[in-house]
């Protein structure tokens, strides 16, 4: 059998096989200290992970559209969709993508409004109303400010989309939510 010999013990706790080296928090690599290190290699990580979210193009809300959601009401009780609205504050721009089912097609009309779960508010942001297909996407520019409100309180905004001749006021809603 072989024997090891260690020559130099220091940092070896003898009971256990475990190697602690010396003051190992403040321990320097190529002359700097470890926790300089660390923090650099963090910030680096919060730097892409900003990247890639403005690579992503935002943040993203989706939502269920219902005919049942319509406030004042009634809206078409058979009409369904979903719409997915992407806001990107570095670009002032908010981005759609609405398909819905069920309602007289091409739309009348589509929108973001300010408004709570049970009220009706007035249009901040007009998007393209949904062709004979049902669908709509598309992107336009707006304010700053507007998307920094919509992306801290999103369930204070809700999507909705306009049909004639029954559902002027709106066929059907949903809410945005975090």
């Amino acid at each position: 059998m072989n024997r090891i010999y260690l020559k130099n013990t220091e940092g070896f706790d003898g009971a256990s096989s475990h190697f602690i080296p010396d003051n190992f928090t403040n321990r320097k690599v190529n002359g700097v200290k470890k926790n300089t290190v660390l923090y650099i290699a963090l910030i680096v990580l919060a730097v892409l992970a900003l990247a890639s979210i403005a690579a992503d193009g935002g943040r993203k809300f989706t939502t269920t559209l219902t005919g049942a959601a319509e406030i004042p009401g009634p809206g078409d009780p058979d009409a369904t969709g979903t719409a997915t609205i992407t806001l990107n504050y570095g670009q002032s721009q908010v981005c759609w993508e609405i398909h819905v089912t069920n309602i007289t097609l091409p739309a009348t009309g589509a929108h973001i409004h300010v408004g709570t779960v049970t009220e009706a508010g007035p249009v901040v942001v007009p998007l393209t109303a949904p062709d004979a297909m049902g669908d709509s996407s598309g992107c336009t520019i707006v304010d700053r400010e507007l998307i920094k409100a919509i992306i801290q309180n999103p369930e204070g905004y809700y999507v909705n989309v306009h049909t004639l001749p029954l559902y002027g006021a709106g066929a059907l809603r949903g809410q945005l939510s975090k």
